[in-house]
């Protein structure tokens, strides 16, 4: 299977990670993709928001069976150059006959191109855990969480979120930080599976992004004390060596890859379809 990666970093985002020894989110995206897939997949990752000579030549976007959208660490409300280059290649392909996938700043920008509209969450900012997610019917019965708890924990960081859907958008899963966790629609011809969260990360690289903003985590009180922030950085890094009951007590939904990662799963599934 053909698989476009759309990297949604400018390159100063990008170089923090490589700097801290981490991944960038595309790489994350690439490992992932890989890892879950029984096939073997044709990676092709462009960078909009660094150039807009995205493809090489010889391929065009008709070329693919799905399209995965990174987070970012943009906010979408700016418009800068590097954002309205998403939209517009998001508007683009909605033209063509897609299956497109949406982590975070993936469903920001996917939800605007398709005329939806995202603000700075009045809750405040919601970073590395997204606790108590929970299906409506609608969830319970989308192919994106078969097999998926009804309720579960997510990694995540966000300080916006969607204020006004798509027309016919429908809304799979919330909780008390964002009413839209996730979300499903049809433009055209392509069909859009997007969340709020990363169901790409896994625990060492969200514990590297919490060390790499230990400031801000402290600073917008998503951990009131520095000890509970070593606690959760320590668990990530440390939970296979951890009690067993503390690893099932905690956020066993994030531990287990094959958990985690389900949505992803589904929607590679999806695509043989």
């Amino acid at each position: 299977m053909n698989i476009l990666i759309v990297d949604g970093n400018e390159k100063e985002a990008s170089s923090r990670y490589i700097k801290m020894n981490m991944r960038t989110q595309y790489e994350v995206y690439e490992n992932v993709l890989n890892s879950l897939s029984s096939d073997d997949l044709n990676i092709q990752t462009i960078h909009p928001a660094i150039s807009n000579n995205n493809l090489p030549q010889g391929i065009n976007l008709d070329d693919f069976d799905g399209v995965a959208w990174t987070g970012s660490s943009l906010n979408i409300y700016d418009m800068t150059t590097s954002i309205i280059n998403q939209i517009e290649l998001a508007k683009e392909l909605f033209t063509k006959k897609n299956k497109i996938f949406g982590s975070c700043w993936g469903l920001q920008v996917l939800v605007t191109a398709a005329g939806g509209k995202i603000r700075k969450n009045p809750k405040g900012l919601e970073a590395v855990v997204a606790n108590d997610i929970t299906l409506n019917k609608e969830g319970l019965d989308h192919p994106m969480y078969k097999g998926k708890d009804s309720v579960f924990n997510a990694f995540c960081w966000h300080y916006d979120d969607t204020e006004t859907l798509p027309s016919n958008a429908k809304i799979l899963a919330s909780n008390n930080k964002s009413e839209v966790q996730s979300v499903i629609f049809d433009i055209n011809d392509s069909n859009i599976w997007a969340v709020q969260y990363h169901p790409e990360f896994d625990p060492a690289w969200i514990a590297g992004l919490m060390k790499q903003r230990e400031d801000i985590l402290l600073k917008e009180g998503v951990f009131n004390e520095k000890k509970y922030f070593d606690e959760e950085i320590n668990y990530f890094l440390n939970y296979k060596n951890l009690d067993h009951k503390i690893n099932q007590d905690k956020y066993k939904d994030l531990i287990n890859i094959r958990t985690h990662t389900l949505e992803l799963s589904n929607w590679i599934n999806n695509l043989k379809n």
